[in-house]
């Protein structure tokens, strides 16, 4: 089945006259409709919160706009902090999760009145050492190593890394220890994180992974008489990027961590723990797309479909080989009947977005809309070859286009560089 993009042919030329390609584009509509599905689905926990990860899209309006559906923001970074104090998020809506910490962004982060959710047990005396005390509500990521075996069990997700090989997390000795060590070191709310799984594409994930933080939970407020305060099962929750795949139904998600939670932490006592996420490539991934046009053809061994667009502007598929659907705008339901690669101007080789891909018959100065670059597109960007990064546009709810980021210029380029 084709995807469909939520912009028209004809929007797009209005848009592309005003704007040049290429472009990242939003939807406003399908960004809120989308976090309002979420919040639904967890509205059974009364202290849920989405924290949105922002390394996915670091842009201001997309953050405000999710501020204003209630979204909190995941930060790893000074300039992210920074940026998530700009937009008006302030202290416990802003989670920090962090790994190779420097002492300044663990200053901001407590400054600003965020959670801190510490990614290694040495952390904990650099953060005391850095802020002269440690939080009264403190988070700390769990790493399972060999135990986790979900992504051999479970059809439909695998493990982003084999747990104990990833650079991430506590392992669960060093979890049971920082816990009563933060406690007499003045923490009274603690916090469990973890993640497991990238992308996954099955309604089960979460609720395994809810399953094992959930247990996990109980046995440490048991045993180190720690209040565990909420659980942030963190992102991993994919989408559809192929056509032939089935999206994730988060209602069915959401009930199925609700059954996990009512069948282990409230027999425990444990009902009024608060249920995060950070849920970046589901909330933004499908409500984004990146607009190029056609320049060149290339006839040598194969048909190439050359782009305004590359890879500085779309990272994953030269980075990872992975999927992004294409659609000739205006051609959508045209059969797919001849073969290409599209592929941008940078001098690497694997600057292609689709590799033999079979599409309708482009023709020059056609508008190429490549899909789910939402998450993870225009904030992987880079300046390798020169190469300057797009714009970002916003198509708002009532059908008008706005301006969120401009493109940069050679100017933006040359401004850090010393030439004497």
């Amino acid at each position: 089945m084709e995807k469909k993009p939520f912009v028209s042919r004809a929007q797009l030329d209005k848009i592309a006259r005003q704007y040049p390609t290429p472009f990242h584009l939003y939807d406003e509509k399908g960004i809120r409709q989308t976090a309002r599905a979420l919040k639904a689905a967890f509205s059974w926990n009364p202290g849920y919160k989405e924290y949105f990860a922002v390394k996915a899209t670091p842009t201001p309006a997309i953050l405000n706009l999710l501020k204003e559906e209630g979204c909190g923001v995941d930060c790893s970074s000074l300039t992210e902090l920074m940026l998530s104090d700009r937009c008006g998020f302030e202290g416990q809506d802003i989670m920090f999760s962090s790994n190779e910490t420097p002492a300044g962004e663990y200053a901001l982060a407590h400054k600003l009145g965020s959670i801190i959710n510490l990614d290694d047990f040495t952390h904990i005396d650099f953060l005391q050492e850095t802020i002269g005390e440690i939080p009264e509500t403190i988070s700390c990521r769990f790493n399972p190593g060999g135990i986790f075996a979900l992504g051999e069990s479970h059809e439909g997700f695998q493990v982003m890394d084999t747990p104990e090989d990833s650079k991430y997390g506590f392992t669960r000795e060093q979890l049971f220890e920082g816990f009563r060590k933060l406690k007499a070191m003045g923490a009274k709310q603690f916090g469990l994180h973890a993640f497991l799984a990238s992308n996954t594409l099955s309604n089960d994930y979460y609720p395994a992974l809810a399953g094992i933080l959930f247990r996990l939970a109980v046995e440490l407020q048991q045993e180190t008489d720690c209040q565990v305060a909420f659980i942030n099962l963190s992102g991993g929750v994919g989408i559809p990027y192929r056509p032939e795949e089935t999206a994730n139904d988060i209602a069915a998600i959401g009930e199925g961590v609700r059954r996990e939670f009512e069948r282990i932490l409230v027999p425990a006592g444990m009902e009024n723990v608060a249920i995060y996420t950070e849920l970046g490539r589901y909330m933004l991934g499908p409500n984004g797309c990146l607009v190029t046009k056609v320049l060149h053809f290339k006839h040598t061994y194969r048909e190439y479909v050359g782009v305004d667009a590359c890879a500085v502007d779309l990272m994953r598929p030269a980075m990872y080989g992975a999927y992004h659907h294409i659609t000739v705008s205006g051609r959508e339901d045209a059969p797919h009947d001849h073969l290409y690669d599209v592929v941008g101007g940078l001098c690497e080789n694997n600057d292609k977005f689709a590799i033999q891909r079979p599409l309708p018959k482009i023709g020059l100065g056609d508008l190429l809309v490549i899909h789910d670059t939402g998450a993870h597109g225009h904030s992987m960007g880079y300046n390798y070859n020169g190469k300057l990064r797009s714009a970002e546009l916003l198509l708002r709810e009532d059908g008008t286009v706005k301006l969120i980021r401009r493109a940069e210029t050679p100017e933006d380029y040359f401004a850090t560089m010393v030439f004497e």
